[in-house]
């Protein structure tokens, strides 16, 4: 069942299948006779520079794959000086998060029922010392996910019959888990706050957002757009970034490849508004691809959580150095040394 809610997307899953055919599409063009003996992956981000041109999505839950999967990210972001994105819904609270990454953590902020949790979360990461929120904006409700119901799977964690013999067929993940410590929402031990994941997050708007930027004074990222009227909103309503992402294709199955709506979004806003990406990404080369169309930084999610799962903090530390080996690769097969030299010329015209 874990691997089923870190791997499945919603309704048939076929805008997950859209996003990764979407990305497949887009051609590079490979160059010759240039210099590329000198390549340079970092790339300035939010007043830092980052050592590479992606970073780590937030994601709920991820002591699942494995315990302390959590701070192995956190980790990560202070070897790697990039921003790991701290989950609402992180096994592990937010303020350990930070200091674990070494201030590379931005909080990720889901708004819900009639915001006052929400916003007592926006304190706490006030005096945690972030200076991101990434609101997400792309969930009025949770997306219906069959695996996830054929499973039963719930947040706050049960364990029923099902499940009880699903952990019996895989003792070694069952046993290391038991010794860590059963998975909870770690960001909502407040008094008087309980979690429901089914809690309807359907009356934000846009008001909520102005209330969000009047309290926060740290840069202010909106995730999940899509549409280039939407983005055109939050440009003028003052947002500092927007991240184009369809959320991995877990909330609405017919929803458009979030690299084609990337491309309509730099179309939109100009060149120098900054755009964030995610959602399908699984390589090097899919970094160059949504660069090209015009992101200026990309985030890797689940893929990070199969390192995990698979080899632990070592492999999570191997699929980073795959990752960035692609993209440095890659960059030297299109004759370029630099990130910023990274456009639309780069792509093949078939």
């Amino acid at each position: 069942m874990v691997f089923d809610y870190i791997d499945g997307a919603a309704g048939q899953e076929q805008g997950a299948a859209r996003n990764r055919a979407a990305l497949d599409a887009i051609s590079l063009r490979p160059r010759v006779l240039c210099d590329v003996s000198h390549r340079d992956l970092s790339v300035p981000l939010a007043g830092v520079r980052a050592a590479v041109p992606f970073g780590i999505a937030p994601m709920g839950m991820c002591n699942l794959s494995a315990p302390g999967a959590d701070l192995m990210l956190a980790r990560l972001a202070a070897r790697q000086n990039v921003p790991l994105g701290v989950s609402t819904v992180a096994s592990t609270p937010m303020e350990k998060m930070i200091e674990t990454a070494q201030g590379n953590a931005w909080f990720q902020l889901y708004f819900s029922g009639d915001g006052t949790g929400t916003f007592k979360l926006v304190e706490r990461a006030k005096a945690a010392g972030y200076s991101t929120i990434v609101l997400t904006a792309d969930v009025p409700e949770v997306g219906r996910r069959p695996r996830e119901l054929r499973h039963g799977f719930t947040m706050p964690f049960r364990i029923g019959a099902r499940q009880f013999v699903d952990f019996a067929c895989h003792p070694a993940w069952s046993l290391a888990s038991l010794w860590a410590g059963k998975p909870d929402m770690a960001n909502f031990r407040m008094a008087g706050f309980d979690f429901d994941r089914t809690e309807s997050r359907a009356r934000a708007d846009w008001a909520t957002l102005q209330k969000l930027r009047d309290i926060w004074p740290g840069q202010l990222v909106v995730k999940g757009v899509l549409d280039a009227r939407d983005a055109l909103a939050l440009k003028d309503a003052g947002v500092d970034a927007i991240q184009v992402s369809s959320h991995g294709a877990r909330q609405l199955d017919s929803a458009p490849p979030a690299i084609d709506a990337l491309r309509d979004i730099r179309q939109a806003i100009g060149p120098e508004f900054p755009l964030y990406f995610d959602s399908g990404l699984r390589t090097g080369e899919d970094v160059l691809r949504a660069l090209a169309l015009g992101a200026n930084f990309t985030f890797f999610g689940r893929l990070l959580q199969f390192a995990i799962a698979a080899g632990g903090e070592a492999g999570l530390a191997r699929m980073w150095d795959v990752l960035t080996q692609e993209t440095s690769i890659a960059m030297a097969q299109i004759g370029v040394t630099r990130i910023a030299d990274i456009d639309q010329a780069v792509l093949s015209s078939r």
